[in-house]
């Protein structure tokens, strides 16, 4: 019986290997050669600022006609160019370079409406009755947008996240990090921004916030190129419009408007 069972399973052993064998052949899905070589050109980050799930899927995207060859951000334009080589195609003209630029600045110095003693997390904190600070817009500091950044572009400065922007790759993790939306990605050049994001009514926000936005359209008033609009008491820059004159720097009456660049110079020079 013994002798019996083990050919048995000899036996089966070989019919399934055999079915097996048929099967990977008939199943098997060729790959184009070019996916490696694309994902050799690629930095590795898996960042998924390109919209794909890692570096695998990006190259696959690419080389399937799906994503353009200048879509890795942290790659820039050197990898676009080295796709381009493997497909045998032109890469189009890369546009002006973005980076995370933070829309709030008052999140380090706006009170508190409530102790917090949670999980340190921006997300989990507004899941906890909506967040502890008291203003219901503005940033919490507890750093989800400097976790999520890979290339060590964000740190945290007096309860405010501060974007390294020579670092910054525009791969929007921190974007998608914030709960709050108060992370944008924006051309580099144009540095001056409306650090708020409240929409609540002017006094309401003076009330809370000494450095918020309160809607009245001094900014309006000062742009002689028509870049800036008020909608629900916040004041909002078109930074296709914008000429970085500076005008509504100077007429904002809470500083909610600030030259980014600049405060980056005076940090460096101080």
């Amino acid at each position: 019986m013994l002798t019996f069972a083990i050919v048995v399973m000899a036996l089966m052993g070989v019919v399934f290997g055999i079915l097996l064998g048929v099967a990977g052949k008939k199943f098997h899905v060729e790959v184009d050669p070019r996916v490696a070589k694309v994902r050799d050109c690629l930095p590795g980050a898996n960042c998924g600022g390109c919209g794909y799930p890692g570096c695998d899927g990006f190259a696959e995207a690419v080389v399937a006609g799906k994503a353009p060859p200048n879509g890795c951000k942290p790659g820039g334009p050197s990898t676009a160019a080295k796709i381009a080589d493997v497909l045998g195609v032109a890469v189009a003209a890369a546009g002006e370079r973005e980076v995370a630029r933070v829309m709030c600045a008052g999140g380090g110095t706006c009170g508190d409406r409530a102790t917090y003693k949670g999980i340190p997390s921006c997300r989990a904190a507004v899941l906890a009755g909506g967040g502890f600070k008291s203003c219901e817009f503005g940033c919490l500091g507890l750093g989800d947008c400097r976790r999520a950044c890979q290339f060590g572009a964000i740190s945290m400065s007096g309860g405010m996240p501060v974007v390294a922007e020579d670092k910054c790759v525009a791969c929007g993790n921190c974007v998608k990090a914030c709960p709050r939306g108060l992370i944008a990605l924006l051309p580099e050049s144009k540095g001056i921004q409306v650090a708020c994001r409240s929409t609540a009514p002017g006094a309401a926000t003076r009330k809370v916030c000494k450095v918020g936005c309160i809607g009245c359209r001094a900014c309006v008033k000062a742009c002689q190129s028509g870049a800036i609009t008020v909608e629900n008491n916040l004041a909002r820059i078109d930074p296709v419009k914008c000429t970085l004159c500076g005008a509504c720097v100077e007429k904002c009456p809470t500083r909610a408007i600030n030259d980014v660049r600049r405060a980056l110079e005076e940090r460096q020079a101080g």
